[in-house]
């Protein structure tokens, strides 16, 4: 339950960190201290200081790329790529989501869940997307997941460039963002998901709904899909 709740209120706040959470659950009657809230927060791969969901942990050793998108115009599809991973709660467990989106469009390009957060699903994710296509720029925070360069060496072979959020900037990859309030206020917390294989079948249904049907009003009110299709053909 307290998972649930923190989960929730990290969406809506996710500028709260561990105190402004313990106070927060306090006021709602709720016998809990800042020690269990780190740990709750951490379990769930949330960060607790900076304003940017702490599932993944940089490593030292990794190549941190610049961010390059700060006043870049956006102007056609296949522009910029980025990916990001959230936490989705289960009713005993939980998993991890990451997906893929075009910034122009907002279209999701590719998605997968794991139980972990090794590095593998994203990278076997976002190999075979580029088996059939491209962008000019991949975006990523700075988490190992995408530092390694099992995860940046195929960009850089084919010549895109790598661009990584700063340190604690969440509004750097603030599509992704968006659509991780958009899976969760309009599917997450609408379903009482029971198993991995519960949530994959409904978040496929979910992105084909949100690619296909699912009105933007800042694209003109036309779906990603309409949008990438026109600008990729």
């Amino acid at each position: 339950m307290l998972m649930r709740l923190l989960d929730e209120q990290y969406t809506r706040t996710p500028y709260y960190g561990v105190i402004k959470m313990t106070r927060w659950l306090q006021g709602k009657g709720y016998a809990v201290n800042p020690k269990r809230i780190r740990r709750l927060l951490r379990k769930m791969g949330l960060e607790a200081v900076y304003p940017k969901p702490n599932t993944s942990q940089p490593n030292p050793e990794h190549q941190v790329f610049p961010y390059r998108l700060r006043g870049l115009a956006i102007e056609r599809c296949n522009q910029v790529w980025s990916t990001d991973i959230t936490y989705i709660r289960l009713a005993h467990g939980f998993v991890y989501l990451m997906a893929v989106i075009d910034w122009y469009s907002r279209y999701v390009l590719g998605w997968a869940l794991s139980t972990t957060l090794d590095a593998d699903f994203c990278i076997e994710a976002v190999g075979e997307l580029l088996e059939s296509q491209q962008c000019e720029i991949f975006n990523t925070d700075q988490g190992a997941q995408f530092t390694t360069p099992r995860f940046t060496q195929p960009l850089l072979d084919r010549n895109i460039k790598v661009s990584m959020d700063g340190r604690g900037r969440a509004l750097d990859n603030i599509f992704v963002e968006r659509l991780w309030r958009s899976v969760k206020y309009e599917y997450v917390y609408l379903q009482e998901l029971q198993t991995v294989q519960q949530a994959r079948e409904g978040l496929a249904e979910y992105f084909r709904f949100y690619n296909q049907e699912r009105l933007h009003q800042s694209l003109d009110y036309r779906t990603p899909q309409h949008v990438y299709w026109a600008g990729s053909s």
